[in-house]
């Protein structure tokens, strides 16, 4: 799954429209326009050949925007330094930062997502979900592949539209 893909499962997932998108997108302070949008959730076998890719940095800024417009903008605590954003090193690497800045916007706790996983009729266990919200580096992290990120957002989608 690329990152577009992910986009438009998301999208349907959380029911969002175009306006939406393109907002969240300029919260996490990349500029996108709702034509932008369009063009990005452009599936790449329809037969047009204007559809923008989203590269990771793209991409993480999105799931950084959702965090504010589902949760409010955090002020840094006084003496606290301003964060520095994990980037994405590898493109696996995106399933799991998916998974734990969606639990972050939708203040999912583990017993949610596992009821969302439960949903897409896939059994993960507390252990290995742990694993998968792990920082990268950390001795028991593990990657999160393609078919725990489509289950995740197909469960989210039964979740939240049915």
């Amino acid at each position: 799954m690329d990152n577009n893909d992910i986009l438009i499962r998301l999208r349907y997932a959380l029911e969002l429209k175009n306006k939406e998108m393109a907002e969240i997108f300029q919260l996490g302070g990349v500029d996108v326009t709702v034509p932008d949008v369009i063009k990005i959730l452009t599936k790449e076998d329809d037969e047009s050949e204007d559809q923008l890719k989203c590269n990771n940095s793209m991409f993480d800024s999105f799931l950084n925007g959702f965090i504010v417009y589902k949760r409010g903008k955090q002020e840094p605590k006084p003496g606290q330094p301003e964060p520095s954003e994990p980037s994405i090193k590898r493109s696996a690497n995106v399933n799991n930062l998916l998974l734990k800045k969606v639990k972050i916007a939708l203040a999912l706790t583990t017993e949610d997502m596992l009821d969302i996983f439960g949903e897409a009729g896939i059994t993960v266990s507390k252990g290995e979900l742990g694993a998968l919200l792990r920082k990268e580096g950390h001795k028991n992290y593990k990657e999160c592949g393609d078919k725990y990120a489509r289950n995740f957002l197909k469960g989210l989608a039964i979740k939240y539209r049915g």
